[in-house]
Order: C-alpha cells, then structure tokens, then sequence
C-alpha cells in the first residue's frame, strides 16, 4: 500500500483535531507530530483566533522593508561617493544626507553601505594575515633586567622634512631608559645594531616585551622575525602584548607621552639635531626626573647592569635530553623520519627541538617558543610525506 502524502496544512488541521479530541500531554502530543511545544501553541492560538484559515501558510516576506529608499536618495549616496579624491564612506555620507534631504528619513550607515556594495563602489579589504600570539604570559617583573620592553615612538618629522623613527627600550623594574635612538626607519639591521650597543653596555635581560610590528614580530611560524630569532638565540625569551592592548606596556607608552612633550613641540631640524634632545632627555629622565612608582626614586638610583654578558660568539640552542633536534635546511623544511615538514625561511640553519606529547603527536620548539605541532600519521602531499605544522 503507498503512502499518503500529508501537505503541511493537513498536518496542522489534524494536529488540531487531535488537540481538540484528546485533550491529554500537550508535550507528547506535539512529539508525535514532530514539532516544538512553542510551534503547537502558536498553531492552537491562530485556530481560536481565525478558525481555519488561521492555520494557512503566512508569507514569511517581511511586511515593510526597511532599507527601501527613494531613488533620488540612491543616486544622491552614489554621487556623493563618487565626489573628491578621497572617497566618502556610510558615516560621512550619512552626514551629508541629513544636510540635503531634511524632511525625509536618514538612511542608516548599513543601509547606505549596502547601496553602495551593489553599485560596486566599494572595494572588498585586503585581508591582513595576523601575527601569532605570544605562547609567554606577560608576567611584571621586581629587579633589574628580568625584563625590558622596547617599542618605536610614533614617527614624526623633523625640519628637513624627514622622518624619524625613535627606538626606545627601558628596563621594565627600575623604569631606566637604556637607549632612545632615531631612525630613519624600522629595520632590522639599524634596529640589531642598537639593541647590540646596549646589550653589550649593560648585559643581557631574560625578557623582551615588544608590540606585534615590525621588526620586533611577523607573520612567520610562531610570530617570529630576524630580531627575535637573533635575541632567543642569546637566551632572551621574547614575549609580546595582545594587538591593540597598548596598557600591557603601560610603563612604556607612559614614558612615550613624555618624551614627546620634551623633544617634539618642535621637532629638530635633522636627525643630529634630534638625537642631541634624546640624549638630553635620557640624562634628565633617568637621573633628575623622580618617579611616583619609585617611590620619587630617579631610575639610576634602581638599575644596575645584568649580570649576563653579551657573548662573542652566538651560542648554540640547547634542548632537554628527551627532545629530538633537528636542523632546518635552506629551504625552511625539516627532514624528520623519511616526511617534511615545513618550519619557515627565518629558521633556515637553525636547530628546532621536537617533544612528544601524544601518540604520534610532536610539538615543535625554538628554544622556548612552541612554533607548532604535527600529527605523523596525518601526511599528504605527491609523495604521501609531507606533514603540517599546526600552530
């Protein structure tokens, strides 16, 4: 025998006819016809308010739409869009609406973007790969060079009409400013060169706390760069805030806002100049200044330099006994039992340690920052031998 086919408006009005013979569980009625307990009250109400025809199929159509504009309000967004060099966006256009159209409504920013997505006027954002989070806690530190924070002050430009770019680093503990140097920009080699100077001036911190920019941080497998590569191999553990949570380097951007107070209102007229009033500044900051979290202490009264040299040779990164080393090759791969796996170009020739934390499972280490882990059972690629790094 075939089935009967049961059209929606059948199910309902034998629901009802169920509900009005057996007026038993509510609950395992509405079971046995598969629907909610709020669906079969809503169906039991419309059946007492308009009988049969209550229990029709509604239109799910929205009964107003509420982003319809008039068209002399479309063309009015696309031209003000259109308009100047630099084009407008919602908030802006919605401004200069109000300012035109008075007596109607005001399109909302999302309403005006959506016009604007389907005229093609906007173009889709680049989507920017992020960096890494730092594996470390950020965690204070209570004497000298346990840790120091370093940033670039935003740069501004000196009377040439060049940039400067100042890099600052301080001991974290004692709040002495160690270095406030101008660049003519943020690379690595300029950058090395400073925190080189310093290192071997006043010795080794065990922590660098950085922002996510350039040079302290990229995009590379565990958010590394040349920098913090360089500092992990002179036993430094780089450790970075959260992306736009500048107050977990408080202490910093606090001394930010007064150095910008002293040497840029008004800027230098070149970078000689410039630097001139840094160093002016670290005297008066790190010998005359008092400060309330040293309890009106000057910070050279609280630092002292690190008991840590800086090396003349680069050390070798060393592992726990129960790690396997292994070398990345110029190519950024590691070769580990016959498969591939790819750690990234920044550790070319560097040594990685690998832990087993599962069965199966490796975790991937440089030095004391975990880069990722592999399932060696999970391979692909042409030749079946290719693992992935997941971070």
């Amino acid at each position: 025998m075939p089935w009967r086919d049961v059209k929606p408006m059948d199910e309902k009005i034998l629901f009802i006819a169920d509900h009005l013979r057996e007026p038993g569980s509510f609950s395992q009625l509405c079971e046995r016809y598969g629907i909610s307990r709020k669906t079969g009250y809503k169906w039991v109400e419309r059946y007492q308010s308009a009988g049969l025809e209550g229990l029709e199929e509604r239109s799910r159509r929205p009964h107003a739409v509420a982003n319809k504009i008039p068209y002399a309000i479309r063309k009015a967004i696309m031209e003000l869009r259109r308009q100047g060099r630099d084009p407008l966006g919602p908030k802006k256009i919605q401004a200069l609406l109000s300012q035109r159209f008075p007596d109607q409504p005001t399109p909302s920013k999302t309403t005006i973007y959506n016009v604007l997505k389907r005229e093609g006027m906007l173009e889709p954002k680049r989507r920017r790969r992020r960096v890494q989070p730092s594996p470390h806690r950020l965690t204070p530190a209570s004497a000298p060079n346990e840790l120091w924070s370093a940033d670039f002050k935003g740069q501004f430009k000196m009377g040439n009409g060049r940039w400067c770019y100042p890099l600052t680093v301080m001991d974290h503990a004692s709040r002495y400013l160690l270095g406030c140097q101008g660049l003519d920009g943020t690379r690595f080699v300029e950058s090395q060169a400073v925190f080189k100077r310093l290192f071997q001036e006043y010795g080794l911190p065990n922590r660098m706390r950085t922002d996510n920019g350039v040079p302290f941080a990229s995009t590379a497998t565990g958010g590394l760069s040349h920098l913090s590569v360089w500092w992990i191999r002179l036993g430094i553990v780089p450790e970075r805030i959260e992306p736009g949570q500048p107050q977990q380097n408080g202490r910093h951007e606090r001394m930010h806002r007064t150095l910008k107070l002293a040497v840029t209102h008004p800027p230098s007229a070149n970078l000689s100049a410039q630097q001139g009033q840094f160093d002016r500044f670290r005297v008066d900051y790190n010998e005359q200044r008092p400060h309330e979290g040293l309890e009106q202490h000057s910070p050279q009264s609280c630092y002292r330099p690190s008991s840590r040299a800086y090396p003349q040779h680069l050390p070798e990164l060393e592992y726990p006994g129960y790690f396997q080393r292994q070398k990345v090759s110029a190519n950024g791969l590691a070769y580990w039992t016959g498969r591939r796996i790819y750690i990234g170009y920044l550790l070319a020739g560097e040594w990685v340690g690998l832990e087993e934390v599962g069965d199966g499972v490796w975790a991937v280490y440089f030095g004391p920052v975990r880069l990722g882990s592999f399932d060696e059972r999970q391979t692909k690629g042409r030749l079946n031998d290719y693992l992935t790094l997941k971070v």
